[in-house]
């Protein structure tokens, strides 16, 4: 072995011992339905994307990990739960309840899935946000009563934190929704990431 061989070797080696490994970035799990996952939005217009990049211009070291599916009800949910978590991470963002009230599903029910989906979470020592879903008018009063009160109920259950209306001002905002009336559209989504930062950035200090 030449000289030359030898120099290069013990170079390399000392490069390797002391260049400073990467850190890993905190991951959230975005686990939802439609609205997380971006329905009727490119990649780079849905929640998980601006959210990550918001985070990343803050210069947070952060991997958003979409896990919503269209449709997603707190009983589908549920059942791929223990699934989701397969891909480890730090904290998870919990937004399923929509398509529960939609079907006017009851709210009794929809708490006791949730319930039981926070419960689940507490055994994997993972950092909650629970996102909470407001009733649509024409349900009725008694049923909007208690579906919007089962959300704030349970975060102080599992003492986890709450964000109470993932839509807040952009439901019912034409110029900030899809077609539908019912999805955001890319400007939607950038006012609910806006809204959503300062309560995500605590999810990761907690």
């Amino acid at each position: 072995m030449t000289c030359h061989s030898l120099r290069l070797i013990f170079f390399l080696f000392t490069f390797l011992i002391t260049k400073p490994l990467l850190a890993e970035p905190f991951k959230i799990i975005a686990f939802g339905d439609s609205l997380t996952a971006g329905f009727g939005l490119s990649q780079n217009q849905a929640f998980t994307y601006q959210l990550e990049k918001a985070l990343q211009d803050k210069g947070k070291n952060i991997r958003i990990i979409n896990a919503g599916v269209s449709g997603d009800t707190t009983s589908g949910g549920l059942s791929r739960l223990e699934w989701t978590l397969s891909e480890k991470a730090d904290a998870i963002i919990v937004e399923l309840g929509a398509n529960d009230m939609l079907r006017g599903t009851s709210p009794s029910a929809t708490k006791k899935n949730l319930d039981m989906i926070l419960e689940k979470l507490k055994g994997h020592a993972i950092k909650v946000l629970l996102v909470g879903m407001k009733a649509a008018p024409n349900l009725g009063q008694a049923y909007g009563k208690e579906f919007n009160a089962l959300y704030p109920a349970l975060a102080a259950k599992h003492d986890v934190l709450f964000y109470p209306f993932f839509l807040e001002g952009v439901a019912g905002n034409p110029s900030l929704n899809q077609a539908d009336g019912i999805h955001p559209n890319e400007k939607g989504i950038s006012v609910i990431v806006d809204n959503i930062l300062p309560f995500v950035e605590k999810l990761m200090a907690r």
